[in-house]
């Protein structure tokens, strides 16, 4: 990314010698590097929630940088996650995080020259995180809307410039046949397993005990350097634009941390509303 800024939060509630003091925790991370006069509010960027704020709020809403809508609010995610990964990691609950792929690009090299390529040609590419956790006991979770998928999807959704979110083998689970799909159980070491992993740890919103497995997809960045089309909501005529600014030509290798402490937080959201149940 073009921009310089350090995302360093600093606690001034809720630690105390870097460690949690039971009191609610607040932070702060100052945005420092802006530019607010790279925006034009009247002109919506297309891909952009600009339009469908200004519908909302009716003009109400400071979309300097985008607003609620920008990648900035990543960073408290990343807050929030980073502890549950270590209450996590206490349990030996530990989440993997990976690019799976750039464009249609799953090789590292050819990751890197496919962002590079649609940087040059002032475009943008988009991609697909992986993320596998290991550890998680079975049990967690429920039926219907109080599943597991259902609790992590609607917090993944939550990341801007996310597009899909599948489990297991989610889309190609479509292309195969029960009798491949199904995985079958074995006993090991005095527990039940599964000799595949299609489901990807996840059996009617209950975790299984086996890894779980899901990717996320995320669109192009939608500022780009090419002119587009777009209207002038004030005068309400069509109008085009050149998004200027410093943008990434994709954002997915910054949003495998935020994908990471999702994930780390809704389980452990879960796990904790195991234990009051119990």
């Amino acid at each position: 990314t073009p921009r310089r800024e350090e995302d360093v939060p600093r606690f001034v509630q809720g630690l105390s010698g870097g460690v949690t003091d039971g009191s609610p925790i607040r932070a702060v991370i100052s945005n420092t590097d802006i530019r607010p006069g790279d925006y034009r509010p009247e002109v919506p960027r297309p891909g952009h929630a600009d339009l469908t704020a200004y519908l909302k709020y009716r003009g109400r809403l400071n979309m300097s940088g985008g607003g609620p809508f920008s990648g900035r609010m990543t960073a408290p995610m990343c807050i929030a996650g980073g502890i549950a990964l270590q209450i996590l990691e206490k349990e030996s609950i530990r989440v993997h995080g990976r690019i799976e792929s750039i464009g249609k690009e799953s090789a590292g090299p050819r990751m890197m020259e496919e962002i590079l390529l649609a940087k040059e040609e002032k475009d943008s590419v988009g991609g697909v995180v992986a993320c596998r956790v290991t550890g998680l006991p079975p049990g967690i979770g429920g039926p219907m809307f109080d599943g597991v998928e259902s609790h992590l999807a609607a917090l993944l959704f939550g990341i801007p410039a996310v597009r899909g979110v599948e489990f297991g083998a989610g889309f190609q689970a479509t292309s195969m046949r029960g009798s491949r799909h199904n995985d079958e159980f074995f006993v090991c070491e005095g527990q039940i397993r599964t000799r595949t992993n299609h489901h990807g740890g996840v059996l009617g919103g209950i975790t299984s005990g086996m890894p779980l497995v899901l990717r996320v997809a995320f669109k192009p960045t939608p500022s780009i350097g090419i002119p587009q089309k777009s209207v002038d909501i004030r005068r309400m005529e069509d109008t085009s634009l050149t998004t200027v600014g410093r943008h990434d030509p994709c954002v997915v290798p910054r949003a495998v941390p935020v994908v990471e402490g999702l994930v780390a937080f809704g389980l452990l959201d879960l796990m904790m509303l195991e234990e009051e149940s119990a």
